[in-house]
């Protein structure tokens, strides 16, 4: 993956030459835009790869029995190299699975801070009227908000970092409600993806276009607005882990 996708400048280039650069047939493919979200989230520098899909009677497209997160997750268990900002790549994919959700992987180029919704909308709320810079957030009819930041890349002490699966496994939201950290390791799906259920979704709530801001610029917000979440939902309250210093 090209090292100009680090900047802001090299994001929001590319994206820019994107917008300029697309074909009327591109706009076109597919009636929901899903195709063209894509593109633009991978000229942002999120790198994508495939995932399952809902199938019907609330089941994974993977047919696991018991599939702890259905329509959740990649296809391939390589899915770390596999994932790629490469628009040719992502347009076959796309062309050739067309019900496939797409994963993000997290800890390349940026990270994700997952809360829950209402929490998530409380944090966004005060983080825009304090002029905070927000990036780009998604939202999922699953109860959750994912908020894109820059990622904190590997420190010189580990004791300062952590892998996201020892404390936040995809397969472990239920029993961590508070906020989960996904950065090397880990992956969210990126919109637009469909979720079992009725017209369920993950959708963009501030697109790929806005820069990503550093973590710990929008960490007080949402720890805080998840406390308040946690103390006002007490079924909860004891299972929500606290973040490391």
């Amino acid at each position: 993956m090209s090292a100009e996708f680090g900047g802001r400048s090299g994001r929001q280039g590319k994206l820019s030459q994107w917008l300029r650069g697309r074909r009327p047939k591109e706009a076109a493919a597919g009636d929901d835009g899903r195709e063209a979200l894509l593109l633009a989230a991978a000229a942002a520098g999120l790198p994508l790869a495939p995932a399952a899909h809902p199938a019907p009677g609330y089941r994974c497209s993977c047919d696991r029995v018991g599939c702890p997160t259905p329509a959740r997750h990649p296809v391939s268990f390589a899915w770390q190299t596999q994932s790629t900002t490469d628009r040719a790549q992502i347009e076959r994919w796309a062309r050739h699975q067309p019900q496939a959700n797409f994963i993000t992987a997290t800890g390349m180029v940026h990270d994700v801070l997952d809360v829950p919704l209402r929490a998530g909308r409380e944090a966004l709320d005060r983080l825009l009227a304090s002029d905070i810079e927000v990036g780009p957030v998604a939202a999922g009819d699953d109860g959750r908000m994912l908020f894109f930041t820059l990622t904190r890349g590997t420190p010189e002490e580990e004791d300062e970092w952590w892998p996201c699966e020892l404390d936040c496994h995809p397969e472990t939201m239920d029993e961590h409600p508070g906020l989960r950290w996904h950065c090397r390791g880990s992956y969210v799906l990126v919109p637009p993806a469909r979720l079992p259920g009725d017209e369920q979704s993950v959708h963009w709530v501030r697109g790929p276009e806005h820069p990503l801001p550093d973590p710990l610029t929008l960490l007080e917000a949402l720890t805080d607005a998840c406390a308040r979440h946690a103390r006002a939902e007490p079924d909860h309250a004891g299972s929500a882990w606290p973040l490391r210093q």
